[in-house]
């Protein structure tokens, strides 16, 4: 399995930004898709969490109402949808796969660097 992250940048306080994240290769091994993030000298922290097959997608606390993940089938592709970002959401953000019943991440995306300005 292969990721595929896209889509940071640097806006300003208030802005919105879509992260995207393309998947190759094995689907069963790949069946749950997650956003993570780490911000400089912080430990990385989930962000959010889609299942293929469907079902209700769980977000983070600290991002519920202003995040929404997505994905196209079609496309093999996930989405991470942000507005309203605050410079706390600073970060570099990695997708990340696994197994349906996997209690660990299997394949991890190379990041994508999300900076938010004040």
């Amino acid at each position: 399995v292969q990721l595929q992250a896209s889509g940071g940048g640097l806006v300003q306080a208030g802005a919105s930004l879509r992260l995207s994240c393309v998947r190759s290769g094995n689907t069963f091994s790949s069946a749950i898709m997650g956003w993570f993030r780490q911000a400089p000298e912080k430990e990385r922290e989930f962000v959010s969490v889609i299942a293929w097959s469907g079902g209700v997608p769980s977000v983070a606390d600290s991002v519920k109402g202003r995040f929404t993940i997505s994905r196209d089938k079609a496309k093999n592709t996930v989405y991470l949808q942000m507005n309203n970002l605050k410079p706390e959401d600073s970060a570099v953000y990695y997708c990340a796969a696994k197994p349906r019943y996997a209690s660990e991440w299997s394949y991890w995306g190379q990041g994508t660097l999300v900076t938010v300005s004040s």
